[in-house]
């Protein structure tokens, strides 16, 4: 013991030594600080925001922001497929890598860049919640919440000059908020032709850099000159308004562009059934192509005649020639009440030969039914010239300019005017008293037009266009909306009634060339209606 004491004196710890223990023991036993304070509690409630922030750093933005939903089920889904999800996604990118690094080897005078390890570890990412936003256009936008803090161990091994290196990624956390964006929808799985991807603000990327084996990450200045370098590099790349564009579909294929143009020339029928009980049939012809929104071209009347001759031209967009098909269907004029039909047929456009004008001389029928007797009987003969005008390889790549007809006012337009083109497209929350089979009536310059009629639905979709050809702009005009129900039961007080009606002034439409909007109805509680215009003018 003496000898410990000797030692202890000796590098200065003596007597001093133990009466500072005992005095300091005592010291921490029976000393309170006198700035420590005793917690305060309260509810989360009655606490503020900085305090709710101190409390909670990490709070998901399904919390934070009403608007964005939760997705726990995504996230559970995406724990339970990681496994699988992980080589799927390291296996697509090193596809994709490896041939881009082949192209760049022999600038930089390299042997080799092998991917000696490659996977994203075991922790998932997550999303903290998503926001979608409802537009009228054909589109689906949806904003998320990223967080993903992985182990990932990325080992890139280079080879120049008989030396090797090699580079490894560890430990990644990134932190974003992507917006993506699904357009434009179509009616072909998957049902979204491209996929935009933007950044709403600067990611937060954080990760490991090992150099030879040694962190490079710790060298002092390196690691925020890193952060910068790649924070400003994405957001060069990728912050809104600037996008990534995914192509997944062929536009060409998912939105049936056009690949034809049909020209057809309505020359004469004969010997027509009589329909009027005084004189001869008001004959006229209705030309509709299958599968095309736009409505029904149709020819003069013919009063009184039962061999009329029009020669008549009109021109058709073909999307699909080996499905389409060309219906003609005659009928006869009544200045009141419906027009009786006369007979109608088709033509198959997959039966014409590309390039050679073909004169066709068809039997009306009464129904498409081949078994059916009625079809035997004579209802006369419709003769048609037509002539299948595919568009070349140069032609298709640029067909905008060549159909813009669709997007202009067609010839003969007057100086000045225009075509006033109204889109319906569809109405929600429609409720009528005592039936709801709803349908369109548009009222312009003393013109009334409609669409078809949708029968027990208060989420119709019509899907239909209507052109009104002008001398001038109606920059001063409105054009009333309305939506009717009608029924034809026998016995009703009510077989018509109004779910509901909208006024649109047209000053927008001539300034902007085009909207599409919701419409509230007047006199419906909760309906709506969504109306695309535009104003072509041929110029």
């Amino acid at each position: 013991m003496g000898f410990i004491s000797t030692i202890m004196g000796f590098f200065g710890f003596g007597m001093g030594f133990s009466i500072g223990l005992v005095v300091g023991y005592f010291l921490f036993i029976y000393c309170q600080p006198t700035d420590v304070k005793n917690p305060e509690i309260r509810p989360l409630v009655e606490q503020t925001f900085e305090d709710l922030q101190k409390l909670l750093p990490e709070i998901p933005l399904w919390i934070k922001n009403p608007d964005y939903d939760r997705l726990d089920w995504l996230n559970k889904f995406i724990e339970l497929m990681w496994p699988y999800l992980d080589k799927a996604i390291c296996k697509t990118a090193k596809n994709i890598a490896e041939p881009m690094i082949a192209e760049q080897i022999p600038k930089y005078k390299l042997e080799s860049v092998e991917f000696e390890a490659l996977t994203l570890g075991c922790l998932p990412p997550t999303f903290q919640g998503m926001k979608v936003y409802n537009t009228e256009e054909k589109e689906l936008i949806m904003e998320l919440g990223l967080k993903w803090a992985g182990t990932p161990n990325i080992l890139v091994a280079v080879k120049a000059f008989g030396l090797k290196a090699t580079v490894q990624v560890l430990e990644l956390q990134v932190f974003a908020s992507p917006r993506i964006t699904l357009k434009p929808l179509v009616p072909t799985f998957p049902c979204f032709v491209n996929i935009h991807v933007s950044l709403m603000q600067k990611p937060h990327v954080d990760f490991g850099v090992k150099l030879l084996g040694a962190d490079v990450m710790s060298i002092p200045g390196v690691y925020r000159i890193v952060q910068e370098l790649i924070k400003d590099q994405v957001a060069n790349m990728y912050l809104w308004p600037k996008r990534l564009e995914v192509q997944i579909m062929d536009p060409t294929k998912a939105m049936q562009k056009p690949v034809g143009i049909l020209d057809v020339n309505v020359l004469r029928a004969m010997k027509l059934k009589k329909k009027d009980l005084l004189g001869a049939s008001d004959p006229y012809v209705k030309l509709k192509l299958a599968d095309d929104k736009l409505p029904a071209k149709q020819t003069s009347v013919k009063h009184n005649n039962l061999n009329p001759e029009w020669n008549e031209e009109f021109s058709f967009v073909v999307k699909d020639p080996q499905t389409q098909v060309l219906k003609l269907q005659v009928y006869d004029w009544e200045q009141v009440g419906s027009h009786d039909k006369m007979g109608l047929n088709v033509i198959q456009l997959k039966d014409l030969t590309p390039e050679e004008p073909k004169t066709l001389t068809l039997d009306l029928l009464k129904n498409l039914n081949p078994d059916d007797v009625q079809n035997e009987e004579s209802r006369g003969q419709i003769v048609v010239e037509v002539n299948y005008k595919p568009l070349k390889d140069d032609e298709l790549a640029g067909n905008v300019e060549k159909l813009s007809e669709m997007q202009k006012a067609p010839e003969g337009t007057p100086d000045g005017g225009g075509m006033l083109v109204v889109i319906i497209h569809e109405a929600q929350d429609l409720e009528g008293k005592y039936h709801t089979n709803p349908s369109v009536r548009l009222h312009f310059r003393g013109e009334e037009k409609k669409t078809k009629t949708v029968k027990k639905n208060r989420d119709p979709r019509w899907e239909e266009e209507f052109q009104f050809v002008l001398d001038e702009p109606p920059s001063n005009d409105r054009i009333h909306v309305e939506v009717i129900s009608t029924s034809k039961r026998m016995g009703l007080r009510h077989p018509k009634e109004t779910l509901g009606y909208v006024d649109i002034y047209l000053t927008d439409v001539i300034n902007n060339k085009r909207i599409n909007e919701r419409y509230h109805l007047i006199d419906s509680k909760n309906g709506r209606i969504q109306i695309e215009m535009q104003w072509r003018t041929a110029s």
